[in-house]
């Protein structure tokens, strides 16, 4: 079953540093009615935005959760929860009392940690302090991190143990991991919590991970099966719009203007995968959309 459009979002990535305020107010005047947030600004500031701290600043958390209430936008997924070698989750206790001041629904970790088994052990204590204020963790897999595909990913869920800490769906990380559609279908749509969605190509471009991962593409304009991996979501869950266009923006093309060219992008996506048939699928990397100018490349 297809998610809807409905449930879109955007990601704190795809702004490159719009402080908070501005950030509700772009993501409502484009129809979405939530966002991603991260409690200090980008350090990929292509358009020079000021800084700002949602963790030091207790007035702009008074002016974020006001706006959100005027513009009917929630926080769907708090970022910045990081393992690494030596570090304790429950030093971010803090960070996450900010969170659950602002609202928000659930926090996304991920582990740069090498060792798997107390990475296991920090996402549960992660998981718990969570749960304690209210809110659910998801887990993210990238080929870049610890957690490098699907199923370590799984195996981190069946550690923790707990229904409130499942799985963070990443299109691009999930293609460039070398899972498909049908992998993704294969899970248990209660393990998975949250979806972000962006484009590019199947392979990577670079020698760095993280220069694709700051430089995606419009949804529908590479080549990752997205209207195969939307097919096979659970339909109640937020699709966040994690596109960062660094080439874009360096280029000078405002962020509401990316913004709006992804969630139109998207919008068309979950329509068209609400109109095909079902049981018909693409072949890997086949184009994702029908648009005449896609499949002509």
């Amino acid at each position: 079953m297809s998610t809807t459009a409905g449930q879109l979002g955007i990601e704190h990535q795809t702004v490159f540093g719009l402080p908070p305020v501005e950030f509700v107010h772009l993501a409502a005047d484009l129809g979405c009615r939530y966002i991603a947030a991260v409690l200090s600004g980008n350090p990929v500031n292509p358009h020079g935005y000021p800084p700002f701290s949602l963790r030091d600043d207790a007035a702009l958390r008074r002016r974020t959760i006001a706006a959100m209430r005027e513009r009917e936008v929630s926080i769907s997924l708090g970022e910045g929860f990081v393992v690494r070698p030596g570090s304790d989750m429950r030093g971010y206790a803090a960070d996450l009392d900010v969170m659950a001041e602002l609202g928000v629904a659930m926090v996304n970790t991920v582990t740069m940690d090498p060792d798997l088994d107390r990475s296991h052990d920090e996402f549960g204590t992660l998981a718990e302090m969570a749960s304690e204020r209210g809110m659910q963790t998801t887990v993210e897999f990238a080929p870049s991190l610890t957690i490098k595909d699907l199923d370590l990913a799984l195996a981190a869920v069946r550690h923790v143990a707990r229904p409130d800490f499942r799985l963070l769906i990443d299109t691009m990380h999930l293609a460039r991991s070398g899972h498909t559609p049908a992998d993704l279908a294969a899970v248990d749509p209660a393990l998975i919590a949250y979806a972000q969605l962006s484009d590019n190509t199947l392979q990577q471009r670079g020698t760095v991970y993280r220069e694709d991962s700051i430089n995606r593409m419009v949804p529908g304009e590479g080549e990752l099966p997205l209207r195969d991996i939307l097919a096979v979501l659970p339909p109640d869950i937020v699709i966040g719009l994690e596109v960062p266009m660094l080439s874009a923006a360096q280029a000078g093309e405002p962020t509401e203007e990316r913004a709006r060219r992804c969630v139109q992008a998207a919008r068309d996506l979950l329509t068209a995968e609400a109109l095909r048939p079902p049981g018909t699928l693409r072949p890997l990397g086949a184009p994702s959309t029908a648009h005449p100018s896609t499949i002509e490349r």
